[in-house]
């Protein structure tokens, strides 16, 4: 079994995403290495491997220029420091290109009178010198390609190209050529990177500071060095550092940078609150649950930066597919360039032109650059809406689904249950009946256990708790204990059977705990839950968009399962059901049912359905640990009609990828054509490569936009 964990590394420099292809599959290639996975969008580099180290210097041999730097979370927009707000234009690069321009405008100029002079004197050096300005590092870039005996990247084939054109004496096209490509190579530089910061602006909402309450006043320290159980103030207007409980004060908090919802949420003593949410209206003094590593917005914003690692099937495609589609280009531009002159007698100069044209259409940026970034872009439009996307994949995946199964309690209702009745048999009075159910209900942190515990906390009466011995939990029926002298059982249907005790009702409208002492029916409770505000609407929008078949799994009864699935106009449901029925029924949508199958359930009971289907979404509620941790998606506002979000900004990142997909090709294949027919030039060339880039790069960040 492997042992090594997956670690992140920033590579700088690495600005072709032809490198970053190249850099991933030579790390694959390696002895050693059991995974690794390179976002071009971001930077990072995900590597699991024997020797790091070894890995680490490999990629030196791959790229020479790029450099590994230990993974640092950089989550402010503003930093210096990041290698997102790496869009500066260097000094050097600009004057050197301004340069070859000058020198090609003077070159124009004087053509007429260059012309007379001999062919190797100022027309010729005028020409070398702006060329070299322009493309020397597309040269050096190159060199270093051959000398790694790599044949094809968009540098050697811009060279080809361009010393072609040289050769023929087209010296206004080559340099022109390369002026293009190097001014449509720095804006796309500047747009990929203008994208980058926009995505990560979503994670700008990292607390930077925290006001530690100490013997000698407010002390400002990093949210990392504050210890569990400390105390912090948050004045209004800052961020909250820390998780924790409001020991003094109230606010209203902002928490749109945890759940995407904008509207403020009123917090007082007692409260829970959240690191990243903002209090907008007073001050409040906070005792710290949680370290910082472990708080909510630490692990939103650790989802978010590792999304991107597991790589949808399209991006492996088209990352796959350059890799043979450069050398098919390159062929097909060899035989243009001879077969004709040597089959048709045609001329050599005029063919040889054409296929240099070629060359310079062949590069697959457009499709290398823009497609992950695409991906990149709907991972940080759900994040924005408070939903977390575990990857790429998962995009892919929730575009796919047909069939949507749902849990009921917490999911669908709210989970917040109610005592509505309390009814006595045999002698027993309801007080009695209240207070032998919630010994039995104790300790346990079900729903319904907490609602019966705070109905009898609400009489006024209280537990013995001294008297409380011997508690046995039944899965999927209830639990048992001893209370003093009495030997009591609560639970559902199930609890009873083995007994074979009738309770002389068959239906309940609410859910219903029996409750049987020293082995005879004492009564029962009915408890009740609602529907969550936007069930009934989330439903309706999932229908919209193209779910035909919504299903309801649940261990409730069937007359209260029935109800809400007539409600919401479920196809169907499946009520009574222990954990491993659920795992069963699943398995049986599955397999009659076409598409994707989502499950979306409220957490870790539900582990075993959400670990079975395509997709898993959890409830996860404002830090729910346990649905972050076994889903593939999680829903942080507990609103199903999020659900209906992230399948509509799935949709749409899908749509915009392959609009990038089909753009690249068709301009490519139409200038292709062109180029091998003799209709275009170099110049049409260069629109054809970088333009098309730069069109599917700005189609891309269409997706940050709601």
């Amino acid at each position: 079994m492997n042992t090594n964990t997956v670690k992140k590394y920033t590579l700088e420099n690495v600005d072709c995403a032809g490198c970053a292809a190249k850099i991933e599959k030579g790390l694959n290639n390696l002895d050693g290495v059991e995974y690794a996975s390179f976002d071009f969008a971001s930077q990072t580099l995900h590597l699991q491997a024997d020797n790091i180290d070894d890995a680490i210097k490999h990629i030196k041999k791959i790229e020479p220029a790029v450099e590994a730097r230990p993974y640092k979370q950089q989550y402010t927009t503003n930093s210096s420091a990041s290698v997102f707000a790496k869009d500066n234009w260097l000094s050097f690069e600009v004057v050197a290109l301004l340069s070859a321009v000058a020198l090609l405008g003077n070159q124009l100029l004087l053509e007429e009178r260059l012309h007379r002079l001999p062919i190797f004197q100022l027309e010729f050096i005028l020409a070398l010198a702006a060329y070299l300005l322009a493309g020397w590092n597309v040269l050096t870039g190159a060199f270093k390609t051959i000398r790694r005996g790599v044949l094809f990247d968009e540098n050697v084939l811009m060279v080809i190209a361009t010393c072609g054109a040289f050769a023929i004496h087209a010296y206004a096209e080559a340099i022109g050529v390369m002026i293009f490509f190097k001014i449509g190579e720095m804006l796309q530089n500047r747009a990929v990177n203008n994208s980058r910061k926009s995505i990560r602006g979503l994670l700008a909402s990292r607390p930077s500071v925290a006001f530690l309450k100490t013997p000698v006043g407010l002390q400002e320290v990093a949210p990392e060095k504050v210890k569990v159980n400390d105390v912090i103030v948050v004045k209004p207007g800052e961020k909250i550092p820390l998780d924790g409980e409001v020991i003094n004060g109230n606010s209203f908090v902002d928490l749109s940078a945890l759940t995407g919802e904008s509207v403020p949420v009123k917090v007082k003593e007692g409260d829970t609150v959240l690191a990243g949410a903002i209090s907008t209206t007073g001050a409040i003094i906070i005792k710290v649950s949680r370290l910082f590593t472990e708080s909510s917005i630490a692990k939103v914003m650790e989802l978010v930066e590792n999304a991107t690692a597991r790589k949808a099937r399209t991006e492996k495609f088209i990352t796959s597919f350059a890799r043979y589609y450069t050398p098919a280009v390159v062929a097909i531009a060899a035989g243009v360039a001879s077969i004709p002159p040597l089959v048709f007698d045609a001329s050599f100069d005029v063919w040889l032109y054409r296929a240099l044209v070629m060359l310079v259409i062949s590069c697959p940026c457009a499709l290398v650059v823009s497609i992950p970034l695409g991906y990149f872009a709907g991972i940080g439009r759900a994040s924005r809406r408070g939903i977390l996307v575990k990857g790429s994949n998962y995009i892919d995946a929730l575009n796919d689904v047909k069939t949507v199964v749902f849990d009921k309690t917490g999911t669908l209702t709210q989970g917040v249950f109610k005592v509505r009745e309390v009814i006595s048999k045999s002698g027993w009075s309801k007080p009695e009946i209240l207070e032998l159910a919630a010994a039995a209900e104790l300790h346990s942190t079900h729903p319904i256990a907490v609602s019966i515990l705070k109905a009898l906390s609400d009489t006024g009466r209280k537990l013995d708790e001294p008297k409380i011995s011997n508690h046995i939990n039944h899965t999927g029926k209830g639990v048992s204990v001893q209370y003093g002298k009495y030997s009591v059982m609560v639970g559902n249907n199930r609890i009873l059977n083995p007994e074979s005790m009738s309770h002389g009702e068959s239906e309940f409208d609410d859910t219903v705990v029996h409750v049987v002492v020293d082995n005879a029916y004492a009564g029962y409770i009915t408890v009740g839950d609602e529907l969550k505000s936007d069930t009934e609407e989330a439903i309706v929008q999932l229908r919209k968009l193209g779910i035909s078949h919504i299903s309801m799994l649940t261990g409730d009864s069937e007359k209260t399962a029935g109800k809400i699935a007539k409600q919401l106009q479920l196809d169907d449901y499946h009520a009574g059901l222990l954990p491993e029925d659920k795992v069963e029924k699943f398995e049986e949508l599955v397999h009659s049912r076409r598409g994707k199958t989502v499950f979306v359930g409220d957490g870790i009971n539900d582990a075993p359905v959400l670990a079975r289907s395509d997709v898993g979404v959890a409830m996860g509620g404002l830090g729910s640990d346990a649905a972050i941790e076994t889903a593939d998606v999680v829903l942080m506002t507990d609103s199903p009609l999020k659900l209906a979000e992230s399948i509509s900004i799935s949709k749409k990142t899908r749509r915009i990828v392959w609009q990038n997909i089909i753009l690249a090709f068709t301009v490519k294949a139409v200038f292709l054509t062109m180029g091998a027919l003799g209709f275009a030039t170099m110049w049409e060339a260069v629109f054809a490569d970088v333009g098309t880039a730069l069109l599917a790069v700005a189609n891309s960040s269409r997706i940050l936009r709601g």
